[in-house]
Formats: C-alpha cells, sequence, structure tokens
C-alpha cells in the first residue's frame, strides 16, 4: 500500500490542485491517477498559467476562430478550460467507479467576477453543468453571501458543487446548510438525492500567512514577553482553524437531522482542504497535510506538495489531535489582537479579487493569441 492508499485507507482523498493540456495528453494524469490520485481541481489562477504561458492551447485556438469567425476571447477561454475539465474528467472517470462516485470528480470555478451575483453564478452554473456534460464534474462556486443562495440551488438542480474560498468555521456552517437545503429542496420537487456530491473547500495555509503578519507586526511594537507570546503563535492558526471546521463538520452531519437525508441517499458535503502548501520556507513542507488526516475528508494538494508527500508522507488520524487546544490557539491569538473573524472576512475579499486578476490576465493572454490568429486567416 502506498502512502496515497495509505492516506485513502484513513479515510481521506487526495486530489490535484492543478490541470494542464499536457498533463491530459501526455499520460501524466493517468499514472497519478494510477498512483492513487483521486480527483482535480483548478482555479483561474492554475487555468492562466496553464493556457497563457503555453503554446498547447494555440492550435486550438486557431480552430476555435477559424470554425466560428464571430467568438469572442471570453467564449474562446471558456472552450479551452471545457476542453481540458472534459478530459481529465474522462481520466478520472474509473476513480468514481471504484469509489461508488466518492471520489474521481473534476472542478472547474464560475467566472469570478460572478462572485457578487447570484442570478449570474447560477446561469453559469448550469452552462458550465450542460456544456461540460460529465457526471464526475464539480463546479466551483466562491462560499459568499451571494454564493451561498446559488449554492443551494445548484444542489436542488442536482449538480454537484465544490463551494470555495471558505476561511471561517462559520462561512462552513452556512455552506453546509446550503447543501442540506439544497438536497431537501430537491427532494420536495421528487429529484433524486443518491448521485449528487459536493465538497467544502476550506482555504488553510493563507490564515497563516495573515495572522502571522500580523502577530508579527504586534511583536515589533510590543514589550519583551508580549512580543514572545506572538512569536510562538506564528504558524498556528491555520490548523487551529481547520481543525475547528471539521469539529463542525461532525457535529452538522452526524447530527439526528441529516440522517433523515442520508436515508434517501445523501452523502457527505466532505469538508476539502484547499490552499495547502507551505508560504512560509521555514515551516516543514507538509505543515498543511500530516495534521489534517481524518475521515471524509479531501486534501488537493499542489505539485510541490504532491511531490512531498509521495517523497516523505507520513499517514496517521491527526485531525482531532486536542481539539480543545485549538479552541485555546485561536483564543491566545484573539487575546494579542489579531481578530480571526476580521482575518476570515479579509480573506475571503482578496481571494475574490486574485481570482478576478488572474482570469482577467487569462483573457488578455488568450486575447492575444485570438487576435493573432483572427489575423492570420485574414491576411
Amino acid at each position: 500500500m502506498n502512502i496515497l492508499q495509505q492516506f485513502e485507507h484513513l479515510g481521506q482523498s487526495i486530489w490535484y490542485d492543478n490541470i494542464n493540456r499536457g498533463l491530459c495528453t501526455g499520460g501524466g494524469l493517468k499514472r497519478m491517477v494510477d498512483q492513487g490520485l483521486l480527483g482535480v481541481t483548478s482555479n483561474p489562477t492554475i487555468f492562466e498559467k496553464a493556457i497563457a504561458g503555453s503554446s498547447d492551447y494555440d492550435a486550438q485556438i486557431r480552430d476555435l476562430v477559424r470554425s466560428v469567425p464571430s467568438i469572442t476571447v471570453e467564449e474562446t477561454v471558456r472552450a479551452l478550460m471545457i476542453s481540458d475539465i472534459q478530459m481529465a474528467a474522462d481520466i478520472l472517470g474509473p476513480v468514481g467507479e471504484r469509489t461508488g462516485g466518492r471520489d474521481g470528480y473534476v472542478s472547474v470555478e464560475v467566472t469570478p467576477s460572478k462572485a457578487r451575483d447570484t442570478h449570474a453564478t447560477i446561469e453559469e452554473a448550469r452552462l458550465l453543468w450542460k456544456r461540460i456534460a460529465r457526471r464526475n464534474l464539480m463546479i466551483k462556486i466562491p462560499a459568499t453571501p451571494e454564493g451561498l443562495p446559488a449554492i443551494q440551488q445548484a444542489i436542488a438542480e442536482g449538480i454537484n458543487i465544490n463551494v470555495t474560498l471558505i476561511f471561517s468555521v462559520e462561512r462552513y456552517r452556512q455552506v453546509a446548510r446550503a447543501y442540506c437545503a439544497g438536497l431537501e429542496q430537491r427532494l420536495r420537487q421528487g429529484g433524486s438525492i443518491e448521485t449528487v456530491a459536493s465538497v467544502a473547500s476550506v482555504f488553510v495555509s493563507r490564515i497563516d500567512t495573515l495572522v502571522d503578519e500580523l502577530l508579527l507586526a504586534k511583536a515589533s511594537t510590543a514589550s519583551p514577553e508580549v512580543a514572545s507570546r506572538c512569536r510562538e503563535l506564528t504558524g498556528k492558526a491555520a490548523v487551529a482553524n481547520t481543525r475547528l471546521v471539521y469539529q463542525a463538520f461532525k457535529e452538522i452531519f452526524f447530527a439526528p437531522a441529516f440522517e433523515t437525508l442520508r436515508r434517501h441517499g445523501a452523502a457527505y458535503q466532505r469538508p476539502l482542504w484547499g490552499s495547502t502548501s507551505t508560504k512560509n520556507p521555514s515551516y516543514p513542507d507538509l505543515l498543511y497535510v500530516e495534521p489534517l488526516i481524518g475521515p471524509h475528508t479531501v486534501n488537493t494538494v499542489p505539485p510541490s506538495t504532491y511531490d512531498a508527500i509521495l517523497d516523505h508522507g507520513k499517514a496517521a488520524l491527526t485531525i482531532e489531535n486536542d481539539p480543545e487546544s485549538a479552541r485555546k490557539t485561536l483564543a491566545q491569538i484573539g487575546e494579542l489582537g489579531v481578530d480571526i473573524d476580521r482575518v476570515t472576512q479579509r480573506l475571503e475579499e482578496d481571494g475574490v479579487a486574485a481570482f478576478m486578476k488572474s482570469f482577467d490576465a487569462l483573457t488578455a493572454g488568450v486575447g492575444k493569441k485570438h487576435h493573432a490568429a483572427a489575423a492570420s486567416l485574414t491576411s
């Protein structure tokens, strides 16, 4: 049993937070699936790097412009993304069959500029679901206040949803409630909920990045005693916060209220740990992997973290190690003047803005190739 299989045996699925054309066509993704990889996630930043920074997509861009001269740059971007997602979904299809629909999913995100528009988010989720046409697809919808009703409606329509950009425990609870409400709505409308799948993507490392910055700023002007406490708590907030999310998951999905949905075939909305690469080079490279292993969870890891797991990862049940210590850690951080609620709200806003910036860069990069292809056809 290799390390990925050991994680799966303990109840955690390792997904890959990366996608590009070469990975799908060159056999790389298939080899990873054979190793034990169970899913793939993407986001606008990943696509921006893959499409705008590669010549792998140039032929498809030329074909699109030649066959549909009126195609817009935005439609071209969507077509490129859809092709990659369809290829990855087909490669991961056998994983879904083996796991009974628990894994084998590929995620693609709605346009980030729609994160504050409920109706536009629902419309794009429907469009992507219809055009990609794969049962092992998940549509990523940000967990903004405007995203929550879109999540509920999409679930009610039987669309698999990966809820992204979750930072706080309270926002996680709201997401879980939206999922349950969507299932209940679907049942009332006479639909089946047996094949509806969802994960709740909780971002991890970004919490430490911001909390550490605030703690060290405090330490720079504080007394030696307070400065020492600030430094001792760096690198501790993210794991603590994530462990409390897991406690909330258990409270919601192992409660009698959800058992009614379970009897109708509902699956748990598994927590997914995202942003799990280590941003601070002085921290262990698996800081956001090894302490967060537990049943009914997913960890989607970028390439460097995936390689680190294969090289020296250790699998053990750790997610429930001393939850009271997690609460104490966050309380101590709060006592030092770092408001975790303000931190998570800022991170949500920054996350939406960052994905919008990446999508704009992606559109600009594809636009240059799109216009060059159009010019070549008229010259």
